[in-house]
């Protein structure tokens, strides 16, 4: 039962972290564009042979 005493607020501690890393993405703008990633991972871009 004692134990109750520190893991509450280390679990809220850790919620709070990840809270702010999720707020934190969206105000960046991780989430702008979502298409756009996975229509550059399906485009065929030509790829140029490096000069020697």
């Amino acid at each position: 039962m004692n134990m109750l005493i520190y893991l509450i607020p280390i679990a809220l501690v850790m919620g709070g972290v990840g809270l702010a890393a999720f707020l934190w993405s969206l105000k960046s703008g991780q989430y702008d564009d979502l298409q756009g990633a996975a229509w550059r991972v399906l485009a065929d871009d030509e790829i140029d042979p490096p000069l020697h």
